[in-house]
């Protein structure tokens, strides 16, 4: 893939490695967003780049519509500012069509409740990958743009300077299952299941969290360990 400095700062990319691939989002929402035309005509009208300040309240107005999740103020600032955050938009005739939010951190600032998906003795010298959020807009899902955005974050936290990063987690509500089928399309398995973890207008949601191994991380091994995937599933669905 073609790198370009950008306007807005750190990257633009021309869609090289876009392909025609099915896929889906992590929010599996219907509804048509009112800013985009139905479809780009071909591979070279898609680019990356990464967020600035300046798309903060389009970049508001996309989650809004896409996710159910309320996040505050200082999120949207953060993401459209912060370096430390990997905030990749695919852009189509200069308008937001998907956006992958992400971080890359030490692995002893991961959550309690994710604490277990690496294996103890990594912890002291290594990071790890978190997806915030993978959306895109409705009229230009199932086109491989969301795959596009996830591949160029993979590709970053496995070049030669970042083999410390040992996994990319992430958290799903359980009832999305066009985002379970997207993310175990692309080798994320399940780890655990966090109940009650989200608050969706006013009601607790379960969650899932999922893991993709990198650069010879591995979970804790275990006797279960091989069968902890299919024990959760069977659990949960029964």
């Amino acid at each position: 893939m073609l790198e370009t400095r950008s306007e807005c700062g750190r990257l633009n990319c021309d869609a090289t490695m876009y392909s025609n691939s099915k896929d889906s989002n992590r929010d599996n929402h219907d509804t048509t967003s009112p800013y985009f035309s139905p479809l780009f005509t071909s591979a070279a009208d898609l680019q990356l780049r990464f967020l600035c300040p300046s798309d903060l309240d389009q970049v508001k107005d996309l989650c809004k519509e896409w996710f159910p999740i309320q996040y505050p103020e200082a999120w949207y600032r953060d993401i459209t500012s912060d370096p430390r955050f990997y905030s990749l938009a695919a852009v189509y005739q200069s308008k937001l069509v998907g956006l992958l939010i992400a971080e890359v951190k030490q692995s002893d600032a991961i959550n309690k409740e994710d604490k277990g998906i690496l294996d103890g003795r990594m912890y002291s010298n290594c990071t790890v990958g978190y997806i915030l959020s993978l959306g895109v807009c409705s009229s230009f899902r199932r086109q491989g743009v969301a795959s596009l955005l996830l591949d160029s974050f993979l590709n970053h936290v496995t070049q030669s300077e970042n083999q410390i990063c040992k996994a990319i987690y992430l958290h799903v509500l359980t009832m999305n299952s066009a985002a379970i089928r997207f993310y175990e399309k692309h080798y994320f398995r399940l780890h655990s299941f966090l109940p009650y973890y989200y608050s969706v207008d006013g009601k607790c949601k379960d969650g899932f969290t999922y893991v993709l191994y990198i650069n010879g991380g591995h979970p804790p091994w275990g006797l279960l360990y091989p069968f902890l995937e299919t024990i959760l599933k069977y659990s949960f669905i029964h």
